[in-house]
């Protein structure tokens, strides 16, 4: 099979018409359409319905993302193996949800690349299913997540446990209003947790689910928010936050999810490096 086909289809599929696919993959719309003509015709599946609004993936076209995706991941983990440069005997591949990279991962990825530079590093942002999906199809190595389900092949590790703490930019604020909450999106426990706990506060009028992002939104423009406790820390000592008494605290746990069938040695490295960044003092949680 033709992984430029493969390819297409997944940009399609990302981007919801042939249109923003053509274009990202700067190709005319015709070469994208004549890609997964013949995709469709290899498989006898129509893969997308076509309207106004863009492109649909029909059934057929959902049951081949997950393997169009490995598809394209295994080979390139396997032209980086053959490539390599000289001296690059091992290739990690991790991944993470989107807002942990900022906060976890960034700091991550450097400590590995610092410490060992013979290893080559593919890294992969993603949702937490498709990433376990990868971890348990064997093409990523570890995936950083908030919640992880547990899966056949898969290990799971906690490896940062802390609180999520109510702050705001006024030391007269002595609980949450409406009218000027900030909604951090934490993941779905956080979710489930917090809006049992403020119902009234679901419909905020400003939601942000990157939490550095949603920090540095909350310095500039004021109000009051959930934030982990160690970013916030110094912020809280120069006065420019202030925790709001007695306001509930959720649990804030991060959790590494890796294949048994990765190189452990490389495993053990890699959990160790992640750990040490875990302890980092909150000035590099920014």
């Amino acid at each position: 099979m033709d992984l430029e086909l493969v390819r297409t289809f997944l940009e399609v599929a990302s981007a919801g018409s042939f249109v923003a696919a053509a274009q990202r993959l700067h190709v005319t719309q015709a070469a994208v359409s004549a890609r997964l003509q013949t995709l469709e015709a290899e498989l006898d599946q129509r893969l997308f319905v076509r309207n106004k609004a863009g492109a649909r993936l029909t059934p057929a076209g959902r049951a081949l993302l997950p393997y169009a995706t490995q598809l394209v991941q295994v080979w390139e983990q396997a032209r980086l193996k053959v490539s390599a440069q000289a001296g690059q005997q091992s290739v990690l591949s991790i991944g993470g949800e989107f807002s942990l990279w900022s906060a976890v991962l960034l700091n991550w990825l450097v400590a590995l690349r610092t410490s060992r530079a013979e290893v080559a590093l593919r890294t992969h942002v993603d949702s937490v299913t498709r990433l376990l999906d990868q971890v348990q199809g064997g093409t990523l190595d570890i995936a950083v997540v908030y919640a992880p389900h547990r899966r056949p092949g898969v290990e799971i590790r906690e490896f940062l446990e802390e609180e999520l703490i109510a702050v705001s930019t006024s030391p007269e604020c002595r609980g949450l209003e409406p009218a000027n909450y900030v909604y951090v999106d934490w993941g779905p426990d956080f979710r489930a947790q917090h809006d049992r706990a403020f119902p009234e506060l679901r419909d905020s009028s400003t939601f942000i689910a990157l939490g550095p992002l949603a920090l540095r939104y909350l310095l500039a423009i004021g109000g009051v928010g959930y934030f982990r406790t160690r970013a916030v820390e110094p912020h809280l000592r120069t006065g420019a936050l202030h925790q709001v008494p007695n306001a509930p605290k959720f649990s804030y746990s991060v959790y590494a999810a890796f294949s048994q069938r990765s190189d452990r040695e490389l495993l053990d490295w890699s959990l160790a490096q992640i750990a040490q960044v875990a302890q980092s003092p909150g000035e590099a949680w920014a």
